[in-house]
């Protein structure tokens, strides 16, 4: 029985990578960067989003899609930007996923005009498990962890925190009010993905918003930079 739960499972992540595949093209046709934005509930995901794209990116166009089991809070406050925002509900047809997958992503991208983005950010479901088992098609990985979340998250759910290229500790103006260690974060941290990049955010306070929109801004000419070298 456990045997074929596994393969079910395999099963399941190959068809995913195949349509991940297939959605990559189309982005890479579009010569459009994506990036998959991954937390916890609650993590502070669009908050940021609203503090790094609310300025504009120096000249990247940027749009959203906005990946959530039901309701459109998150994009309503995103469209107020006056940026392209779509938005991505789980509940309708699939289930109530507890993540993007793949064939989600593809469903909305006809909404999306790609040919006027440079960057695409996807805000994944709130979850700290299953979306990084699940690819997308995307360039880049960003896990935001709330320092309300307590310091031993990267040693709970390794997988998340070694599948992201950055990680952002959100909510750094809460220090002083919640049990949280940033060294020892770190050293977990360094544990499950040594020397990954890190970056400290408030969205509260703007500390370290202007590093991640940087950070950010520089993802579709570094992929144009690595798909020209591998022509």
């Amino acid at each position: 029985m456990h045997r074929v739960k596994v393969r079910v499972v395999e099963d399941a992540l190959d068809a995913n990578t195949t349509i991940a595949d297939a959605n990559r093209a189309d982005f890479d046709r579009a010569n459009v960067a994506v990036v998959n934005l991954m937390s916890a509930p609650g993590a502070g995901k669009t908050t940021l989003l609203e503090a790094v794209l609310g300025p504009g990116m120096d000249g990247v166009r940027a749009g959203v899609l906005e990946g959530d089991v039901a309701g459109s809070l998150d994009a309503d406050r995103l469209a107020h930007l006056h940026i392209p925002v779509v938005q991505l509900n789980t509940d309708g047809g699939f289930g109530g996923e507890c993540h993007l997958d793949a064939n989600m992503v593809r469903s909305a991208l006809p909404a999306l005009d790609l040919e006027a983005l440079d960057l695409l950010i996807v805000e994944n479901v709130g979850n700290l498990v299953c979306p990084a088992e699940f690819k997308i098609g995307e360039d880049a990985r960003i896990m935001v962890a709330s320092v309300a979340e307590g310091q031993d998250k990267p040693l709970k759910y390794p997988l998340m925190f070694r599948a992201c290229e950055l990680v952002v500790v959100n909510k750094i103006d809460l220090l002083e009010h919640v049990r949280f260690d940033l060294d020892k974060f770190r050293y977990y941290l360094d544990q499950v993905h040594p020397d990954v990049h890190v970056i400290t955010t408030s969205a509260y306070t703007g500390e370290g918003v202007d590093e991640l929109r940087d950070w950010l801004a520089a993802v579709p000419a570094r992929e144009r930079r690595t798909a020209g070298a591998a022509v």
